[in-house]
């Protein structure tokens, strides 16, 4: 299993430390200034054949901490395909437009309000961009046929209805944690592999069941009370973050059910239900084929008495049902457990 480690991604108090640090904190030392001629030549590395096979040109410019508000100057180098423009102080991306080349670009610690007027239309091969805490509130303009990457942390996003497959066919990685979502409906990228929405406003999960290839789903300190909306559509999830939310009881795990046949990993600490009851035997009732609970492996000890608590269950709701004392809801969940296993 390609387990995904809640160590191995950074943590979202890390994130935030090092892109105000960088960023933030040293720009009142920075003179603004525009691009020139010699900044470019300085930043420039990486050279390579060009496109047509006819010559060579440099293909990686960095410009980052330039304390830059201007780059138009950079409109001529068209063969350039890495580009690090980050912790400046740019608002206007146009001169972009030019660069045809670009497969990657980091636009990290900027001042950029809109997609609306920016570049990315223009931009048909590229397959990696980051806009991680700049000014954006909405998603509207932004395309990416050959995006594979998107990170949209630390912005003030509050819905993502413009993420639609037919502009986004490519993209497996999404990440818009530390943004004002309060849903995670409009995402519908059947294509999506992982989604990282830490440290949002979400309450309620919706639109999940279009993401049927999804391998990680982050939800980080969130407001989640319950896990409706979780979908058996989504066949290949691997791993699921709700530490931090607000899963109060047991009841509000059943969901994690529909999960049975493919979920692994499940980080659920710092929730109330962690601190009044054996989480992860509730948890292991509804998923009992989960290899690991928050940080620590499930033991054999504690598989054999969910499955206990699993058929003592079962035998329950059977009665219940024959008696018609029983929904069909909680029947049918009961026996989805069953036979994902």
């Amino acid at each position: 299993m390609s387990d995904v480690d809640e160590d191995a991604v950074m943590s979202d108090v890390d994130w935030q430390e090092e892109m105000h640090q960088d960023g933030v904190e040293e720009d009142e030392k920075v003179q603004l200034c525009h691009l020139t001629q010699e900044t470019i030549s300085q930043g420039l590395s990486l050279l390579c054949r060009t496109g047509n096979g006819l010559g060579h040109a440099f293909v990686k410019l960095d410009l980052k901490d330039k304390g830059l508000n201007d780059i138009a100057a950079i409109s001529s180098y068209i063969h350039l395909r890495f580009l690090d423009i980050s912790n400046n102080r740019l608002i206007d991306l146009s001169p972009l437009a030019s660069l045809t080349q670009l497969l990657w670009l980091k636009v990290d610690n900027n001042a950029v309000a809109c997609f609306k007027g920016q570049p990315f239309a223009h931009l048909n091969y590229l397959q990696w961009l980051s806009m991680a805490v700049n000014q954006l509130t909405e998603l509207d303009g932004l395309v990416g046929p050959a995006l594979e990457s998107l990170n949209l942390t630390g912005n003030s996003i509050k819905t993502v209805k413009g993420l639609q497959s037919s502009c986004f066919a490519n993209l497996v990685t999404l990440e818009l944690r530390g943004n004002h979502l309060d849903t995670t409906d409009g995402i519908n990228l059947p294509n999506l592999r992982r989604l990282y929405l830490a440290q949002n406003m979400i309450k309620r999960l919706e639109g999940l069941e279009k993401l049927e290839r999804l391998t990680t789903l982050h939800l980080r300190d969130n407001r989640l009370d319950s896990l409706e909306g979780l979908s058996p559509s989504m066949k290949c999830l691997q791993y699921l973050n709700v530490r931090g939310n607000a899963i109060l009881d047991e009841n509000a795990l059943q969901h994690l059910g529909l999960l049975s046949k493919t979920l692994r990993a499940l980080v659920i600490s710092e929730n109330p239900l962690v601190e009044t009851t054996d989480h992860r035997l509730s948890v292991l009732t509804f998923v009992p084929q989960l290899e690991r609970i928050d940080k620590d492996p499930v033991s054999p000890e504690e598989r054999s008495e969910a499955w206990e608590r699993i058929k003592v269950n079962i035998l329950f709701l059977s009665v219940a049902w024959s008696n018609k004392n029983c929904s069909f809801a909680g029947f049918s969940n009961a026996m989805y457990i069953i036979s994902g296993t």
